[in-house]
């Protein structure tokens, strides 16, 4: 097939779907399903061999399964921010937010529930939403019509966070109302965000809907409902994790009995890899240190720039105009999502902003691959690693200069950079653009 030819049919794609409020049975609906804390290898189809994801395997077999797809941070605010806005958290959140804090997302940065919902989508937001509690930051406030979830982590709250006081409790909230209070026991938090989504899905079912749900789980701490406790192999964590393919089952078979799967975009991802690594102050409470998930064959875990705190499974499928039962390799982040979202919608991207990802429309629909594009793993204002291509190059105080093959070495072992200095010095070059254009520190000397 002709590339004049690909590129025609993805404009045709884009033409079919791009006047959602003239013709709103011709736009296509979005389901972003947002999953907190999720590793690499938590999945069944990502190789977990003691925890059963048929729904996910399932929308893998109808979509695209990435390999090597990353957030764009390893902590949850700033991966958020990415996610909603196109952007890498440097520009806009580039720490988390907690029960203490008074700020969120800028009011300046344009939501993709913004851009959607001014091309006539119907908006909202379930789950956990961590960037900003205070009024004005609220989801409400931001571009969803509507929201029910948690402000913040399901874990800031006593004891977990001992900085906090009794003062400092956590509510659910509808739209931009604390409403009913949960503490220990959230065992039907998975479930509770569940049934919201599919009512939504059903009252909205006349017209093009976004619907962002963010699964408070598997964050720490964890619990699961009755029907699912104990059913796993994979004990409570591997319940946890059945539980939310349980609940992209109803998603799922909601959508087939309303008649919309084949209008509808799914994708499913994580905003970063597992907590492996927890501090001590969490392993109290019922919680354990084998309460976390697994980066698989990756090194490193949630809140590094190892390939296990960035690199996610992520699954896209839209039966009706996607690729189905591919397999894609090459690099691609959760930013390219929002791109692709607004080209797919027809919508437009902000003029005055720097977007950082790319629309894959033409990887999803003809499965062709966009040219190599830099992804940059930063930490807070820090820039610690850079990939491009099959090459990693990584600098921080503890580890110093690494250099990493990632098609023949995913698991970060072997350090090539004395055997490749060229290669490390254009990377280098990369890099150090990369954080003068962007006023951040390359974090090699602890500074």
């Amino acid at each position: 097939m002709s590339r004049f030819f690909v590129l025609c049919f993805v404009f045709l794609i884009a033409e079919s779907c791009s006047s959602p409020k003239e013709n709103p049975e011709l736009a296509p609906n979005v389901v972003v399903i947002f999953t907190d804390d999720m590793g690499y290898g938590d999945l069944e189809c990502y190789g977990n061999p003691n925890i059963a994801t048929p729904n996910i395997n399932q929308l893998a077999r109808e979509g695209v399964r990435f390999t090597s797809f990353y957030a764009a941070a390893s902590v949850c605010s700033p991966s958020r921010a990415a996610l909603l806005t196109g952007r890498y958290p440097i520009r806009n959140v580039p720490s988390n937010f907690g029960p203490t804090s008074t700020d969120g997302l800028p009011l300046e940065e344009v939501t993709l529930a913004s851009i959607l919902k001014s091309n006539g989508y119907n908006t909202y937001a379930v789950g956990k939403w961590h960037l900003g509690h205070e009024n004005a930051y609220l989801p409400t406030n931001r571009g969803f019509d509507a929201f029910y979830g948690l402000p913040y982590s399901n874990d800031m709250i006593l004891p977990w966070c001992p900085w906090l006081t009794p003062n400092d409790r956590l509510f659910l909230y509808e739209d931009n109302q604390p409403k009913n209070e949960i503490g220990f026991d959230q065992e039907n938090l998975t479930v509770d965000y569940t049934q919201k989504a599919i009512n939504y899905i059903a009252q909205n079912k006349d017209q093009p809907f976004f619907m962002y749900l963010a699964h408070s789980m598997p964050h720490l701490p964890i619990s699961a409902s009755e029907p699912f406790l104990g059913k796993s192999k994979g004990g409570l964590y591997g319940d946890v994790i059945e539980t939310i393919d349980w609940s992209v089952g109803e998603i799922i078979k909601t959508l087939e009995d309303l008649g919309l799967r084949d209008n509808t975009l799914i994708v499913f991802t994580s905003d970063n890899g597992p907590w492996n690594n927890l501090p001590e102050r969490m392993v109290q409470k019922g919680v354990a240190p084998w309460n976390t998930g697994t980066s698989g064959l990756l090194r490193g875990s949630k809140n590094t720039s190892y390939e296990g705190g960035f690199r996610v499974p992520a699954v896209i499928s839209f039966p009706g105009k996607f690729k189905q039962n591919v397999i894609n390799r090459q690099s691609y982040n959760t930013m390219d999502v929002f791109s692709t979202i607004v080209a797919l919608t027809g919508s437009k991207l902000p003029q005055d902003k720097i977007i950082d990802g790319r629309s894959m429309m033409p990887v999803l629909t003809e499965n062709e691959q966009l040219s190599e594009a830099p992804f940059y793993y930063c930490r807070g204002m820090k820039l610690e690693a850079l990939r491009f291509g099959h090459w990693k190059l990584r600098l921080t105080p503890d580890d110093g200069l690494q250099l990493f093959d990632l098609d023949n070495d995913p698991g970060e072992s072997y350090n090539t950079a004395g055997d490749n200095p060229e290669k490390v010095e254009e990377l280098m070059q990369k890099m150090i653009m990369f954080s003068t254009e962007n006023n951040l520190k390359l974090n090699n000397n602890g500074s």
